[in-house]
């Protein structure tokens, strides 16, 4: 069955807990998909874990355009959200209903993500009324990681605590379906899950969000440049490609692929001929 807004709107209503991965390709997303999530973020994380640099400022509308797409050909029943890039919604509420719609029409995205609370509480509610789902996104927020000065955990303080539940209570009267919640002290999250009605999704926020997401690299053991302490890896498939990389190189060189199983053969009598 399709994931919608309607769906996990009651999953939260029920108690169930809501599934997130990221996705940046057809064949990833494909495999998610079937395995169940209920919700395929196609983060501009993929500027850190695709495209190799170093945070997401320079993840560019196109590169979401793109990947969005694609993840969106290969999601059947997945709910796919696709993060707005730095820069596409903060200039005006102009350009973030544009931008949003772009992600929608030519990305495919069942809805958006952007980050920030108060301030950008007129963009939010503009794109809704334009007809597109908006996820919010507080706390630590990649795109303000210059002004955070670096990867910090936020809302330990008591004034930057009843900061960001402010800012959920006023995403969500902005129109805002969903809301995740990364790298803040599981207490403040809680709270947050218990004052808003529309379901919360935890990155390092504890386990008691209505769901979670993670970077499936993370997950999978692919991306080793850092590795944030909220991550489970549930297995090691970067060492396992490593040695098939190596295996294949080896087979190369020695001859033993490709074997006969992998070659294509043609009649003799044709080969004299061509001879």
């Amino acid at each position: 069955m399709k994931n919608t807004v309607l769906t996990l709107q009651k999953m939260k209503e029920e108690g169930k807990k809501i599934s997130m991965l990221t996705a940046y390709d057809y064949s990833t997303a494909k495999l998610e998909d079937q395995a169940g999530v209920n919700c395929i973020l196609v983060g501009d994380s993929l500027g850190n874990v695709i495209l190799g640099y170093e945070d997401t400022i320079s993840v560019t509308m196109e590169d979401m355009i793109h990947h969005g797409a694609a993840v969106a050909r290969g999601a059947k029943d997945a709910f796919v959200l696709v993060d707005m890039p730095f820069m596409s919604y903060q200039t005006s509420v102009y350009d973030a209903v544009v931008n949003a719609g772009r992600l929608m029409k030519e990305g495919h995205a069942d809805g958006v993500k952007l980050e920030g609370g108060v301030s950008i509480c007129p963009q939010i509610k503009a794109i809704v009324e334009a007809g597109i789902p908006v996820c919010a996104h507080l706390g630590l927020t990649p795109q303000s990681i210059k002004a955070f000065g670096g990867f910090k955990v936020q809302g330990k303080s008591e004034e930057a605590a009843k900061q960001i539940i402010e800012d959920a209570l006023a995403v969500q009267e902005a129109g805002a379906f969903m809301i995740v919640l990364e790298g803040i002290p599981s207490a403040v999250a809680d709270l947050i899950t218990e004052k808003v009605e529309v379901p919360t999704i935890g990155i390092g926020a504890g386990k008691g969000t209505d769901g979670q997401v993670l970077v499936y690299q993370d997950l999978l053991g692919m991306f080793s440049d850092f590795t944030p302490k909220f991550v489970k890896r549930y297995a090691d498939l970067g060492q396992i490609m490593t040695k098939a990389f190596q295996q294949y190189f080896e087979e190369i060189q020695s001859g033993a692929f490709p074997a006969k199983e992998n070659e294509y053969s043609i009649d003799a009598e044709v080969l004299k001929k061509i001879q």
